[in-house]
């Protein structure tokens, strides 16, 4: 045990922190396997170096402080960078960074040739830490996957009624499309001089009743999409949705185990959905989960945030890599996906409920109005931001092409498909920079011939699945008021309703 505990193993533990910590820093936006390979990588990397500085200095302590130290170099560049320049904005700074860099990791190898330097008195201390440091980063990744395979009992409380087709009738398909940060029809003219009106008629010419006042019923994408799903606020689906509870997990639970879906897998239904880049929306315990097939063919966002802490960065410099580029075409890639696979969805035998959430028109900003590549970064500030300016004329782009695709979806699934249908597009919150009331302003427009009835121009999301269900299976759920409320970071469950000048309310 004791020539377990001094034995220099220490590098190797250093060399997996940077990936896990990332990956336990962003665990809800991505996959815990994106961050597999680079994680292989670097204890590939840590273990040549480590044979190498072995050969060369003959001592298993000194070559392992050598990696270990490289190792934290390599790592920490881009936070040391970022946090100077942010303050001082020192000319020529990268320059002096890369030097000192070299100049410290020269003085590494210089210090481990002193025989004076006992490295043996470290082992046993940078074990325990660097294995601490592992558990840490370890812990979040490891409850986000024991959330994702939470058993039944997680599962919030379905609707109060059970559901019923009247005889003769045939269960129809239901598509729930959501456009990120797609805002309503009149704010995108006030705010941002966008004119999406003719989108909006062209919804209404097919049969869409469009709500002209209609406000999600929180300020981010998970809560709106939690509380829609469930049908019903977040303060009544249990007590993890307390004011003072910074802990995802409530709304993560809330919507990868929905109501809407529990109910509907009950009678029949097959459940559709895509990868979204963020982990809380993408619904992969559904019966088919559609997503890029390549994930081992290009560097992913994952791995181009983790080159950003290196010094490899600076390649951008001299234009030999885009790191924001890299990870903005895999943005691209998923989105076509969803919107290329409309015509597969037709043919899919029902009853299916299919949940397409569209990471655009939010960035990064990759379509150009016709469809065509555009440079993401180009939208950014020199410190890697986007202005309100930037941001609002990369939206002006990303719009009609959202609505170029969006009503190539409708017309494909209203002329092909074989079921009844109800399409619902939906957005999840208003626009980025908007303030008040028009942070809440969203395009939600129904599609259901014949079943109208309960639709009204400030309806909200929480009550969208409530009006389907009522009109085709039979249940007689009531209507909420229909409030939107803010909440602030961190403090995620701490609301307060905000007024809808639209309707008055």
């Amino acid at each position: 045990m004791r020539k377990t505990l001094w034995t220099p193993w220490y590098p190797f533990l250093l060399a997996t922190y940077p990936a896990l910590a990332l990956l336990s820093h962003n665990i809800t936006q991505v996959k815990y396997l994106a961050g597999l390979r680079p994680l292989l990588f670097s204890l590939l990397a840590a273990g040549l170096l480590y044979l190498i500085f072995r050969l060369l200095y003959r001592s298993a302590h000194r070559a392992a402080f050598i990696v270990a130290t490289w190792m934290l170099l390599f790592f920490t560049y881009g936070q040391v960078y970022d946090t100077i320049w942010a303050k001082w904005k020192i000319p020529h700074f990268t320059t002096w960074m890369l030097a000192s860099w070299l100049l410290l990791a020269v003085l590494v190898l210089v210090l481990a040739v002193l025989r004076s330097l006992h490295f043996e008195i470290l082992a046993l201390g940078l074990n325990i830490v660097s294995l601490g440091l592992v558990i840490y980063a370890l812990f979040p990744v490891v409850n986000w996957s024991l959330i994702k395979t939470a058993p039944t009992s997680a599962v919030p409380p379905p609707s109060i009624q059970a559901l019923n087709l009247p005889a003769g009738q045939t269960l129809p398909d239901i598509y729930y499309i959501m456009p990120e940060d797609y805002g309503r029809v009149d704010q995108l003219l006030r705010w941002d001089q966008l004119d999406t009106g003719p989108f909006v008629q062209f919804l209404k010419d097919k049969g869409f009743y469009v709500a002209e006042c209609s406000q999600s019923n929180y300020v981010t994408s998970e809560l709106s999409l939690g509380s829609a799903l469930d049908m019903d606020y977040l303060q009544h689906l249990g007590p993890g949705f307390t004011a003072t509870n910074q802990d995802q997990n409530p709304i993560w639970n809330a919507i990868r185990y929905n109501a809407i879906e529990a109910d509907l897998k009950k009678i029949g239904y097959k459940t559709v959905a895509f990868a979204t880049g963020f982990a809380w929306s993408e619904l992969d315990n559904s019966d088919d989960y559609i997503t890029p097939p390549r994930y081992w063919a290009g560097m992913t966002g994952f791995e181009s945030m983790l080159l950003g802490t290196t010094p490899i960065r600076q390649l951008e410099d001299v234009g030999v890599l885009n790191l924001f580029n890299l990870d903005a075409e895999r943005y691209r890639e998923r989105t076509l996906l969803v919107y290329n696979s409309v015509p597969r969805l037709v043919g899919m035998p029902g009853p299916k409920f299919v949940f397409m959430h569209i990471i655009n028109p939010h960035p990064p900003f990759v379509f150009a109005p016709d469809g065509t590549r555009i440079d993401a970064s180009s939208f950014l500030n020199q410190d890697s931001l986007y202005t309100e300016e930037k941001y609002q004329e990369g939206y002006k782009d990303q719009v009609p092409f959202t609505d170029q695709e969006l009503e190539k979806s409708v017309s494909t699934l209203i002329s092909k498909s074989t079921r009844p249908l109800v399409i619902v597009i939906q957005t999840d919150t208003g626009p980025w920079f908007t303030s008040g009331p028009d942070q809440f302003t969203i395009l939600n427009a129904y599609y259901m011939p014949g079943h109208t009835a309960q639709l009204y121009p400030g309806i909200s999301p929480v009550n969208t699945f409530r009006v389907i269900l009522n009109a085709y299976f039979g249940t007689k759920l009531p209507l909420l008021n229909d409030v939107s409320y803010y909440s602030p970071i961190p403090y995620i469950y701490n609301f307060s309703p905000v007024p809808n000048p639209c309707t008055g309310n």
